[in-house]
């Protein structure tokens, strides 16, 4: 997995971007008040047009202290009635045929299962209920204006406001009350499908150091384990498939019995502990980034091997307290071969511990020699009881981890590359310390409350966008805002040129005339003008579509639960706060929207 997107911290997102985008909310909002006033202006003149914004502000500020919650209650129970009776829990049935019929098609010798399980559920619960939630929402108050029943609802003291939120709460909970089982059913379909058992196929004794015996076990789910016993009758096997197993023995020579437990390491919630980075080029000196071996995605820098070039990780809060038998350090590194070599043979490298204080006694660790893994986690168990150079004799003796670390809690981390002509590639948080795990269950929880949020999202744009249009164009006019917001990223990069290949036009010109992506059209030509000024003022519009539209994709944790990573309570806060002021102002939008339509004429 790529943390290429950090978590922003808490405080400066709640007074940096939050307190932004909730003024662009503001202005959006007197915007929308003064094109009405404009329009009514046009229409009956000032005074007028002055006088019938002033109402309806009035009207609003009434109804929202006047705003009574059992009737909301009661309107939220009919669209849950209303749901129930268009047979909408079809859509659990639907999930759960999918999960009976997912073995069959899900490839049960992957190398790692639990990433495919977990990816398939989750994607899976996401698309139905978005779906479910996009139907819903915009054919519901279309269908009961079209069959004049919002008469018997108008008629009565219920008022605008009450009516929206009735429907958006009521679909939530339609919504919520097909989300929880399919959360459940998740749960034990990806416990059951990855639970396994081994017998030993043989075993045979041995003598090397604590190792008393060493064995292999049966061919079960597709692999097998090599395992080794120690002289206190508990062992464990190799790493296969991403999961081990703890080995226990019973009785003694031809009566033994080995028992295996379960897998382990498959259903994780790691924490992990990011530090900053910084380069040594191949002369040694500091640098800002490393090479740019001409990926076109610059997200990593790369060091050259078998020179001075390094990358270093500085981690603080590293305390006796915190790690009193040492840490794990997991890597995901990137290996850039100038020459193939033999492809089966990893890249060697080397890790050096340092003091950041310069007056330390002991500066640094002896070099710990690892093979990159290409495309997977590598995790490399830094022990208290480290060997360590001596800084008066250049000497190595045995040491403590803790005389690296400097009086603040830091300490440094050296990537080196050992290989002459290959390279290492990584980012700032390629490399992090493995802090705990914390509740897998706990974790798939918060997978779900992302796919919660979207489904919230949409019930709202969906709800909004049926006060004034049509069942077909409402559910169009949300598909294509939920569209927008999945790619919002991607247009973004396309209006401000970070995406080579120019706009739509652009692009379509490109692909008939099979014109590289990375030469400029010619300049001065009319056909030019015309692509580029369409694309200027199309792109215009959807970034700014982009900007006030939810981008779906950061409500998304699916890939924190599939790769075994903590969903960060500050990356959760944020997304309930962000999708509470989307529903707000989409249901204030709609509650304006509806007020001004005469329904009951």
């Amino acid at each position: 997995m790529t943390f290429d997107q950090g978590i922003p911290d808490f405080g400066e997102w709640l007074f940096g971007g939050f307190v932004v985008s909730l003024i662009r909310v503001a202005l959006l909002i007197v915007g929308g008040f003064l094109i009405g006033f404009l329009i009514s202006s046009a229409r009956r003149g000032p005074v007028e047009g002055f006088y019938s914004v002033s109402k309806v502000i009035a009207s609003s500020v009434v109804d929202l202290i006047n705003w009574s919650v059992p009737r909301t209650i009661a309107m939220a129970m009919l669209a849950v009635q209303e749901a129930i009776r268009r047979r909408v829990l079809i859509a659990f049935v639907v999930f759960v045929v999918i999960i009976l019929f997912a073995g069959w098609y899900l490839d049960v010798q992957s190398d790692n299962p639990a990433r495919l399980y977990l990816s398939f559920v989750l994607t899976a619960s996401n698309y139905l209920v978005v779906l479910l939630a996009l139907f819903l929402s915009t054919f519901s108050l279309p269908a009961d204006i079209k069959n004049r029943t919002i008469y018997t609802v108008v008629t009565k003291p219920v008022r605008s406001w009450e009516i929206v939120l009735g429907r958006i709460l009521g679909f939530v909970t339609v919504g919520t009350m097909l989300l929880v089982p399919m959360a459940i059913v998740s749960y034990f379909f990806v416990a059951r499908g990855l639970s396994h058992d081994h017998t030993v196929a043989q075993v045979e004794a041995a003598s090397a150091g604590d190792v008393t015996h060493e064995g292999e076990t049966s061919f079960d789910s597709h692999h097998r384990h090599t395992f080794k016993m120690y002289s206190d009758g508990t062992g464990e096997t190799d790493v296969v498939t991403s999961h081990w197993h703890q080995v226990t023995k019973s009785g003694d020579g031809d009566s033994a019995a080995y028992e295996f437990g379960p897998p382990i390491g498959l259903l994780q919630a790691r924490v992990p502990v990011f530090g900053s980075l910084r380069f040594k080029d191949r002369a040694g000196a500091d640098t800002a980034k490393g090479i740019n071996v001409g990926h076109e995605w610059s997200y990593r820098s790369y060091i050259e091997g078998g020179t001075l070039a390094a990358a270093i990780w500085t981690f603080e809060g590293v305390t006796p307290q915190r790690y009193p038998d040492g840490f794990d350090l997991e890597m995901n590194l990137r290996v850039f071969r100038t020459f193939k070599g033999d492809m089966e043979k990893g890249i060697l490298g080397s890790i050096v511990l340092r003091n950041p204080d310069p007056s330390a006694k002991v500066r640094r660790s002896e070099a710990i020699n690892f093979t990159a893994k290409e495309f997977s986690s590598d995790k490399q168990t830094i022990p208290k009881s480290i060997r360590v150079v001596d800084n008066q004799d250049g000497s190595i003796r045995d040491g403590d981890l803790f005389d690296l670390v400097d009086s603040e809690g830091q300490i440094e981390v050296w990537v080196q590359c050992g290989e002459r002509a290959q390279y290492y590639g990584m980012a700032e948080r390629d490399v992090y310390i493995l802090d705990h795990d914390a509740p897998f269950i706990a974790n798939l929880a918060k997978g779900y409350v992302g796919i919660w949020l979207q489904m919230v999202m949409v019930t709202a744009f969906g709800v909004m966008f049926s006060t004034f249009l049509s069942g077909a164009v409402a559910m169009m006019a949300t598909l294509s805002s939920i569209v927008i917001g999945y790619f919002s990223t991607f247009i973004l990069d396309v209006a401000t040129g970070t995406q080579q290949g120019g706009g739509p036009l652009e692009a379509l010109y490109r692909i008939l005339t099979q014109s590289n992506v990375q030469v400029d059209l010619e300049i001065g030509q009319a056909p030019t003008s015309v692509i580029q000024g369409f694309d200027m003022v199309f792109m215009m519009f959807m970034r700014a579509m982009a900007g006030l539209l939810p981008n779906y994709s950061k409500f998304s944790t699916t890939q924190y639960v599939a790769y075994g990573y903590n969903i960060d309570g500050t990356l959760l806060s944020i997304q309930l706060i962000t999708a509470f002021c989307y529903v707000f102002g989409v249901s204030l939008i709609a509650y304006y929207l509806l007020k001004n339509r005469e329904i009951a004429a």
